[in-house]
């Protein structure tokens, strides 16, 4: 075999298996980020005939923070959550402790996205509902123009929670 053509097969080849690996760092390098601070736009649920009710009343509140280390905090609450008559915490009645509980759900841990999957790994560290302690969660995802969406494990009574959060673009912090 003369030198050229050897010279043409040697670079081939490293062309060859060199194109898989630029190619999954191009995909890393282009895949969009999650980072940032997104809105709450629908917290409902999908019952077992298929229909979707709300979860958390007809205008829920909510924020999603990750950072670019992949920590997040995610809060939910019903805007229609009774305010205490005590005005004090520890004074509530039984059923706006009930209503506080059930009105809002929280969580922090870290996050990480398998974006072949569709899928978000939430590693709970802790929650408003102790039962997540703890947990690693797998949701199935979709990102479409800025709006993220999940559908979080079906609960023990079949209905499965779906969420929807919006890029928060306005939200800007100012360092001195």
């Amino acid at each position: 075999m003369n030198a050229p053509t050897l010279f043409r097969r040697r670079t081939l080849l490293a062309l060859v298996t060199a194109a898989p690996a630029a190619a999954c760092a191009t995909a890393r390098a282009t895949a969009p980020s999650l980072v940032g601070t997104w809105a709450l736009v629908a917290a409902d649920r999908r019952m077992s005939d298929g229909s979707v009710t709300r979860d958390y009343d007809a205008a829920p509140q909510g924020r999603l923070m990750i950072d670019d280390a992949g920590r997040y905090a995610l809060q939910i609450f019903s805007a229609e959550r009774p305010n205490f008559a005590a005005g004090d915490k520890a004074g509530g009645t039984d059923a706006e402790m009930r209503a506080a509980v059930i009105g809002s759900s929280t969580h922090f841990g870290s996050l990480s996205v398998d974006w072949a999957a569709q899928t978000l790994r939430f590693a709970i560290e802790d929650s408003s509902f102790p039962n997540w302690r703890g947990q690693v969660q797998t949701r199935s995802f979709t990102l479409r123009d800025n709006v993220l969406s999940w559908q979080v494990p079906p609960r023990p009574d079949g209905t499965v929670p779906i969420s929807v959060w919006r890029r928060d673009t306005s939200s800007t912090v100012s360092r001195p």
